[in-house]
């Protein structure tokens, strides 16, 4: 099989006059992303990072970003992905956590809080602007480290269901492999429409998009964040047959009532990440006729592992409603009794487990409630762990929880996950404060939490209560939590 590293120096070697990756209404042709991308190879290489060191990376949707990770990819580096959207103090406790000779943001990014990082730990610093990219003043050299003996790998943050997100690793062997099943290694066809990306560069979805588009010559339109205007624009002008985007794009298409005939040349749209409700589906499909195909997948499995394929839905039609397909090529699913673990037969409810054959032969146990019918089709229940599914970010209630008990005016707090029509679910807060202590502002709450986590863990409502509701075993009762917020939530 070809190397990552192998497919990006064929990417890097497309005709410099093609068109590359269109963003905010210009295209930088393959000659200005294969400059910036040697420019940055040598910038890690000068800044202590040896030929194959890791990278510390907070990508944000920017064309400098996807040279920047095409340069580290070519190079066989591993990469430490960190999130972008979060707080300057949140970025700088998060670099805090990892260890690498240099790490790569956006220039705006390197605060005071970041540089003191990077100065504590010996780190340089390379800024990514638009398309250009320099080593930071003060940060041009760094501490350099032992080069790594490991296979390389993209450390891609999990969703921070037991604390900060975490690392989890994946090999780089696994991205070209996902490449190279796209069914072709290269496309050169400039008359297929281009590839639309809005997922964060740093999740899985976001690398596996770059995988399946630009990794592979595609034309790329790079979204800095989804909206409903930018996706109808760019299914107006260039008409794909097949369109997609994050579970919560379905609402705000409606809400937003798109005209149908904009969106006639779409056959199937499709989506995964996060659950999406099945009576928003079916206003969807009702109201454009376009069926949508639902997926099942997670970091940990190393991407998509179950999906229903246009020809499943027209094989089945309406029968599999819900359902988010049959297992991918290798895959294998099994449900267990949460309470006795026995493996149970069809049509039963259980947790999920699988092999995914990306991540190796071990069956992995997941957290969410599932059932598999006679057709060896998976219909996702939700969570059995209480996690949140924020769009396609997986929050567990403990770690917002303990983020907000280290504020000075709160004595205890809940949270749970609210139903959203866009979203599935965000978190709602219910909070105990101390003897004394007057309420504080909820923008006062949201900054506390900022500096701890990223965005995505931030409350939409807020309870403030005289005391949270408690079973007999004095613990936080979960079901008396969520009826706080079956009426309007208030702020």
């Amino acid at each position: 099989m070809t190397s990552l590293a192998e497919l990006c120096a064929q990417t890097l070697a497309i005709d410099p006059s093609r068109p590359a990756i269109e963003f905010d209404g210009t295209w930088h042709d393959w000659g200005a992303v294969q400059a910036l991308a040697q420019d940055i190879r040598r910038k890690l290489s000068e800044s202590g990072a040896g030929a194959r060191g890791s990278v510390i990376f907070a990508p944000r949707n920017r064309p400098s970003a996807l040279a920047a990770l095409l340069a580290m990819l070519a190079d066989g580096r591993g990469v430490r992905m960190i999130y972008a959207f979060q707080s300057p103090a949140a970025i700088a406790a998060a670099i805090d956590r990892l260890d690498a000779s240099v790490a790569v943001l956006a220039e705006e990014d390197f605060t005071p809080e970041v540089r003191a990082v990077l100065a504590a730990k010996g780190m340089a610093g390379v800024g990514l602007g638009d398309m250009t990219a320099r080593a930071m003043p003060g940060l041009e050299q760094g501490t350099p480290r032992p080069e790594p003996t490991d296979a390389p790998q993209v450390e891609i943050l999990t969703s921070g269901t037991t604390g900060p997100p975490k690392p989890f690793p994946i090999p780089h062997s696994v991205i070209a492999g996902f490449v190279q099943n796209q069914g072709v290694t290269m496309i050169d066809d400039p008359d297929e429409p281009p590839f639309l990306m809005s997922f964060p560069i740093g999740n899985i979805s976001g690398v596996y998009s770059v995988a399946a588009s630009l990794l592979r010559g595609k034309r790329v339109v790079l979204l800095d964040r989804f909206t409903v205007q930018a996706w109808r624009d760019f299914v107006v002008c260039y008409r794909p047959k097949a369109g997609g985007a994050p579970p919560a794009a379905v609402a705000m298409i409606l809400d937003a009532d798109v005209p149908a005939e904009d969106l006639s040349s779409l056959k199937f749209f499709s989506t995964g990440a996060a659950p999406l409700d099945p009576t928003v589906q079916r206003r969807f499909e009702d109201k454009y006729g376009i069926p949508i195909l639902l997926s099942y997948g997670a970091t940990e499995f190393g991407g998509p592992v179950v999906a229903m394929t246009p020809q499943l839905r027209a094989e089945w039609g309406d029968a599999k409603f819900g359902s988010v397909g049959r297992a991918m090529a290798g895959v294998h699913l099994r449900v267990r009794d949460p309470v006795t673990d026995e493996i149970l037969p069809p049509g039963q409810e259980g947790i999920l487990e699988l092999v995914s054959p990306r991540m190796g032969q071990d069956w992995i146990r997941t957290s969410d409630i599932a059932v598999i019918d006679a057709d060896g089709f998976l219909f996702h229940r939700g969570r059995a762990d209480g996690a949140i599914m924020r769009g396609g970010f997986k929050v567990l209630p403990e770690t917002i929880e303990r983020a907000l008990l280290l504020h000075p005016a709160i004595s205890a707090v809940g949270v749970v996950g609210v139903a959203d029509p866009r979203v599935s679910q965000v978190p709602g807060a219910a909070v105990e404060l101390k003897p004394g202590e007057a309420q504080p502002e909820v923008a006062d709450l949201e900054a506390h939490l900022r500096l701890h986590l990223p965005s995505t863990h931030i409350p939409v409502h807020w309870r403030f209560v005289a005391t949270l509701p408690k079973n007999p075993s004095f613990k936080i009762d979960r079901p008396g939590l969520k009826r706080l917020f079956e009426t309007e939530p208030a702020r």
